[in-house]
Parts: structure tokens; C-alpha cells; sequence
């Protein structure tokens, strides 16, 4: 009897997380068609059952992710910080963090100028110019620097629309701002000592319980990945996504010789295994492309980077949730310098050498301006102001957004795991044989003996062990090797 229902339980199992993401893509392409074969949409609005449906799993999804986004970045941040103070070469590592940052932004960029050059994906591109869609305001440096300082101690806003005859108030949080509190409190309360331990530690113990609930919204990425990808091919239809099919070919292209050249060239001149590295990572790029967020992705980013890459805590503690606001190659590097070529090709507007230079210029610098969350729309007009282009040209690409911030979520994340890796590996703290370790089935490396067995989730879904206690002497960075 024993054995029967063993059988049943194996049988009834359900698929990996990867199968069910695999699974998801195309069940919310074929749902898409379906409901666009029922009635296509009129006027922008939604004109059946099955199409109102998916938009509303879709906008669900992202509006779950949304919510628990502010107080993941205020906690993340300020034990971030924190999280150095034991570390007697912690300016160092930061410095180094920034550093690789830069340095694979600056290629990153330099890869999307030389593909939207040499393919020209703006000329002759079939799109009408009348389907461009309203963007809102235009973004500038000024509003860029400006939303840095924060307006209120919640970094909140009001915005006020008129629907029916009826005023309607909505309040959001200024994610910029969010991040500029957040590094201040964790700077203070380093400096404040051991009168600000609890605080600390209300943080660590809150950001836990943040994590947790954002676990359970990381298990339904892939019903939510079905009414995002369905609700696109719906809203937008085939025929304007194919018009748009050598920007996005472009755009995956870029994101590709990032992920698949530019990264493995990085591991392998500073001695680490690319596959091992490719092995170690794919958990979170799997997921980052499904969530279409890397402050959602945080979590398996951190569990990644530490479980599978050998980064010691102390340091990955840090490096990744400030990656996470700020390390931004698919968003901030490859995505704007295609999108603002194409643009002026489109347009017939020459670009010269400066622009070029400004191209690279706003995107090493103002990567921060996508900030962890869904969407680089902010980046991209961001760079068109700076370059004096039409900003229209923005609401032209709005039909591919959702499909291409899939991928650039992707590359994204894998930056923000490889980064700390590099670094360690330079400092002389990474776990080798950790990193060249097998992994199991769930794609991660067993945990140590001593570490405690993590909570049974779907496998490739597992949050890491609790952190061990700090310790009470400072840790040198050069001198560890391991957590």
C-alpha cells in the first residue's frame, strides 16, 4: 500500500520551475492569438472574456511585485550597508563593486551603438508613425537630479486624474528616493555604533519576513507570465510586433553577445569557469526573465550568488541588493542605445560622435533611474532628452516593451550575480570549490552540513539559510576565503 502511494505522490508531482516558465511562454502566446482571433482590440480596450482575463492575471502579477518592491529596496539597502560594518576593507570592496560595474556597462553600451549602427534597425521599418502611443511627461537631467532629493521621509506621491466627471487621488513611491533614505539610514546607523544594533537587526528580522512574502509571489511567475505575454500579443497584435521585429531582433541580439560573450570573457580573464558560472546563475536568469524584475529576482539573485558562485555573505549581502537598484546592463546599456538609434533612423536624424559619447555617458551614469523595477521607459527617454530626439519615437517601441524587458531583466540579473563573483575572486574571499562544486537536480550546490536545512519549497524555488550570527571581531576581507 506503502509503495502505491509513493508511486501516486511521484506521479502527481509537480513540473520544475524552469519546465513550468517554459511552459507558461507559450501557453500565454497561444491564449494571446486566441483571444485576439475572438475579437481584436478596439480603441485600446479589451473586447472579450478571454482578453480581459489575462490582462487581469497579468496586471495582478506585476501589481503584487510593485507592492512588495518599496519596502524590499529600504530593508535590502539599509542591512546592505550594514552589513559591511564588520569588514575592515569595506570602502575597498565597494570600490571594486562600482569599478566592474562601469566597466561592463561602458562595453555593454558600446555593443548596442555598434549593433544599431551596423544593422539599422530604424530604416525602413514598416512602422506607422501614427500608432506611436502617449508616453506622459518628458524626463530630464534636472528631473533625474531633483528626484533624488527626497520629498518626504516615505518618499511617497500624489497624482491627481479626472475620469467620468469623477476626481480620483493615487498615491506611489519614489523609488529613487526610496534608494537615497535608505543609504542614508544605513550609513547612519553604522556610524551610530551599538545604539543602533536593534535597528539593525529589526531590519535584518524584517527584511526576512519581506523575502518570505515575496516567495510566495515568485510562485506564481509563471501564471502571471501567461497574462503578461498574452495580454501583449493580444493588445498589440502580430502585425505591429512584426514591424517592429528587426528592433527587437536587434535589441535580443545585444542581449545576447552581453550575456553569452561579454560575461563568460569577464569570468574567464579573472580565472572562473564560464559554464560553471552559466550553471550558478541560470536559477535566477530563468526567473528574472519571467518576473520581469530584478528587485523581485533579489532573493534567488542572493541565494545564487552565495549557494552556487562561493560569494561569502558578508560581502553578497551588500553587492547584490545595491546591484539590484543599480547594475543595469540590459535596461540601462544595451536597451537605450539601440532604442535611441533607431529612433533617429527612423526619424532621419543624424547622430555624430557626441551623441554617441552622450549615449554612453547617460547610460553608465543614469542607470540608476530604472531602479530595480519593471519597465526602463524612464532610462530611454532620459537618454532622447538628452540627445534632443523626438520623444515620440519612445511611444513607437511600447508595443515590444513587455516581450524585450523579458530579456533585458535577464541579463540584468546575470550581471548582478557575476560582478560579486569577479570581485571576491580578485580580493581573494570567493569559495573556489564552492563555485566549480556539481550542482543537483534544482540547480544549486548542497548545502554544507552546518548549514540548516532550508524550508521544502518547489526545488529551483528554495530560499537560502538563515544567515549565521555576525561575528564579533571585524572580518578581513583578504584574509577569508569562505562565509
Amino acid at each position: 500500500m506503502s509503495a502505491q502511494t509513493t508511486k501516486v505522490g511521484r506521479r502527481l508531482r509537480m513540473p520544475s520551475f524552469g519546465v513550468q516558465v517554459i511552459a507558461s511562454l507559450f501557453i500565454g502566446v497561444a491564449l494571446g492569438f486566441a483571444a485576439l482571433q475572438i475579437s481584436p482590440p478596439e480603441d485600446g480596450s479589451v473586447t472579450n472574456g478571454l482578453a480581459e482575463a489575462l490582462q487581469i492575471i497579468g496586471s495582478a502579477f506585476v501589481s503584487l511585485l510593485k507592492t512588495v518592491v518599496p519596502p524590499l529596496i529600504v530593508l535590502a539597502v539599509i542591512s546592505s550597508i550594514a552589513n559591511l560594518r564588520n569588514v575592515t576593507n569595506a570602502a575597498r570592496l565597494a570600490g571594486q563593486t562600482l569599478l566592474w560595474f562601469a566597466v561592463t556597462a561602458l562595453v555593454s553600451v558600446a555593443i548596442g551603438i555598434g549593433l544599431g549602427t551596423v544593422l539599422r534597425p530604424g530604416v525602413d521599418s514598416g512602422v506607422d508613425a501614427s500608432s506611436a502611443q502617449d508616453i506622459g511627461r518628458e524626463v530630464t537631467w534636472l528631473d533625474f537630479l531633483q528626484g533624488l532629493i527626497p520629498t518626504n521621509f516615505l518618499a511617497l506621491q500624489a497624482s491627481t486624474s479626472e475620469a467620468d466627471g469623477a476626481l480620483s487621488t493615487s498615491l506611489s513611491f519614489n523609488v529613487l528616493q526610496l534608494i537615497v533614505i535608505s543609504v542614508v539610514l544605513g550609513i547612519a546607523a553604522v556610524k551610530v555604533g551599538r545604539p543602533a544594533e536593534p535597528f539593525i537587526d529589526f531590519a535584518d528580522s524584517a527584511l526576512k519576513v519581506v523575502l518570505k512574502a515575496l516567495w510566495w509571489i515568485i510562485r506564481l511567475a509563471p501564471i502571471g507570465t501567461v497574462g503578461l505575454l498574452g495580454n501583449a500579443v493580444y493588445s498589440y497584435g502580430w502585425t505591429t510586433i512584426g514591424a517592429l521585429g528587426k528592433y527587437a531582433l536587434t535589441v535580443y541580439l545585444g542581449l545576447a553577445l552581453v550575456l553569452f560573450v561579454l560575461y563568460p570573457l569577464v569570468a574567464r580573464l579573472n580565472g572562473l569557469s564560464p559554464l560553471k558560472y552559466f550553471s550558478g546563475v541560470w536559477p535566477a536568469v530563468q526567473l528574472g526573465f519571467v518576473s520581469r524584475s530584478s528587485m523581485g529576482t533579489l532573493p534567488v539573485t542572493q541565494r545564487v550568488t552565495e549557494q552556487n558562485l562561493g560569494v561569502p555573505r558578508y560581502y553578497s549581502a551588500f553587492a547584490v541588493p545595491f546591484g539590484a537598484t543599480t547594475k543595469m546592463d540590459g535596461c540601462a546599456a544595451i536597451y537605450p542605445a539601440v532604442s535611441a538609434i533607431f529612433i533617429a533612423q527612423f526619424f532621419d536624424i543624424q547622430l555624430n560622435l557626441a551623441d554617441y559619447l552622450l549615449i554612453v555617458l547617460v547610460s553608465v551614469v543614469g542607470s540608476a533611474a530604472t531602479a530595480g523595477t519593471t519597465g526602463a521607459t524612464v532610462m530611454l527617454t532620459l537618454t532622447l532628452s538628452t540627445l534632443g530626439l523626438p520623444l515620440e519615437g519612445v511611444g513607437l517601441l511600447l508595443a515590444v516593451d513587455p516581450i524585450l524587458d523579458m530579456g533585458r531583466t535577464a541579463v540584468n540579473v546575470a550581471g548582478q550575480a557575476l560582478i560579486p563573483a569577479v570581485v571576491a575572486k580578485r580580493e581573494g574571499i570567493l569559495d573556489v570549490d564552492r563555485y566549480n562544486a556539481p550542482r543537483d537536480a534544482s540547480g544549486f550546490v548542497p548545502l554544507d552540513e552546518e548549514d540548516s536545512a532550508p524550508e521544502e519549497l518547489n526545488p529551483e524555488l528554495t530560499p537560502s539559510a538563515d544567515e549565521k550570527p555576525a561575528a564579533e571581531e571585524p572580518v578581513t576581507a583578504t584574509a577569508a576565503a569562505k562565509d
